[in-house]
């Protein structure tokens, strides 16, 4: 069975009532009825989520993400309310908390694909189609598509895939009405950000959204946005299309988990091992360069 090697156990902060522990994340409850965020340093990879903790990864996507929320704001609202630390809570929350405006969450992830590469190439080389979308003939891993798809998914509890669904069972699931507002902001969020992104010498191959309704019902844009856990980002100077592309991702963690280095078995069931420190360290890294390419900002 996939999940947590060891489940950690949620931090007591007066106040604050614990909802959930995620593969990544913490939720709270305040008193004031708002949720509260807490991004940790966990690592998941093939549905595990790992023993060992990347430093400073839940500050790379915290920050990262209200960056990109700045950026978006005049296409979808987001669920921010305040980054304040609350009272009581331990000075590690700080830089990876955010305090949020709860919402009746919307059960679907929003994928939005640019590029062909993952599990849309999997499906692409035996149908050509993703998500029922029919495509080209002639396309290959890192391909660039004619104009980016919503290739929607159902959200999967820690330890399960998510699986590609199409877009009339989105439909079908949440209304036709809903599943229209979904498609045409995730379109237009990831094309905004492509473009950001492309402006910086990056390639924004596919990412993922999640969207809650709030009270009256406006459709906002909640979690985390185009960071390196959600989002596939490439090196634009070496993108070539026909192989695999080199990412600013987990991908060091993924590669080391299936070579021989690791000893692991994925098809055995057992857990992964530690992480050696020179995969941490490297895949910090790359994190950390993501921000700092994409904002132009030196991270601290």
């Amino acid at each position: 069975m996939s999940g947590f090697v060891e489940k950690p156990k949620p931090v007591e902060v007066p106040g604050l009532t614990h909802l959930h522990t995620g593969k990544v994340r913490d939720l709270y409850r305040d008193e004031a009825g708002r949720l509260v965020m807490v991004a940790s340093d966990r690592m998941s990879a093939y549905d595990w989520v790992l023993p060992t903790e990347i430093p400073d990864k839940g500050r790379v996507l915290t920050q990262l993400s209200l960056w990109w929320f700045d950026r978006l704001t005049d296409l979808a609202p987001n669920h921010v309310l305040s980054t304040d630390l609350p009272p009581g809570a331990p000075a590690d929350w700080a830089g990876r908390t955010l305090i949020c405006r709860s919402l009746d969450m919307v059960p679907v992830e929003c994928v939005a694909r640019g590029y062909l590469t993952g599990s849309g190439l999997a499906e692409y080389r035996e149908t050509r189609t993703v998500c029922g979308l029919a495509l080209p003939e002639g396309l290959t891993d890192g391909s660039e598509l004619p104009s980016p798809i919503f290739t929607p998914a159902t959200k999967a509890e820690v330890g399960e895939h998510d699986e590609n669904v199409s877009y009339e069972e989105v439909a079908r699931q949440v209304g036709a009405e809903t599943a229209a507002l979904l498609r045409q902001s995730t379109l237009a969020v990831y094309s905004r950000a492509r473009d950001i992104a492309r402006d910086r010498g990056i390639i924004l191959a596919d990412t993922k959204f999640e969207f809650g309704h709030a009270e009256g019902g406006e459709l906002v844009l909640a979690d985390e946005v185009l960071t390196p856990d959600s989002s596939r980002f490439w090196p634009a100077d070496t993108w070539e299309p026909g192989r695999a592309q080199p990412s600013f991702d987990k991908q060091f963690v993924r590669d080391w988990l299936t070579s021989p280095a690791s000893g692991w078995d994925r098809t055995a069931e057992q857990p992964p091992p530690q992480l050696p420190e020179e995969i941490v360290d490297r895949t910090r890294a790359k994190y950390i360069e993501a921000y700092e390419r994409l904002t132009g900002q030196k991270w601290s």
